[in-house]
């Protein structure tokens, strides 16, 4: 039975798709936005709001979990800059904004930024 779980696979292998999730979600991190195809948008903010709720709770837990992802620096940023300004709100940390297509092939794009 099929129980309605779903994600996008972006016609790639695990690692592979892995590998873009966490560059966007770096990126998205470092950046604060990105432009990008709306699936992919999408799917990097489940991820990314995931991420953003462990970095709040700023244990040692929280900590070794997001270090086994991403870098050491880009781990610090995230705990100490970029949590405490959503220690109020309770998810939504993401907003995606759709932009028109890209003109060589017409994808669909968007550009996902962390909301202030």
């Amino acid at each position: 039975m099929r129980k309605k779980i779903h994600i996008r696979k972006f016609s790639r292998k695990r690692d592979q798709r892995r590998a873009l999730e966490k560059n966007l979600i770096s990126q998205l991190y470092l950046h604060g936005k990105i432009k990008t195809t709306l699936a992919r948008a999408k799917e990097i903010r489940k991820l990314s709001e995931k991420f953003l709720t462990r970095a709040k709770k700023a244990d040692l837990s929280s900590r070794r979990i997001l270090l086994a992802y991403f870098s050491k620096s880009l781990t610090k940023k995230l705990i100490d800059e970029i949590a405490p300004r959503y220690k109020n709100r309770n998810g939504g940390y993401t907003r995606i904004i759709k932009v028109p297509p890209r003109k060589s092939d017409g994808a669909k794009m968007a550009i996902i930024e962390l909301v202030e």
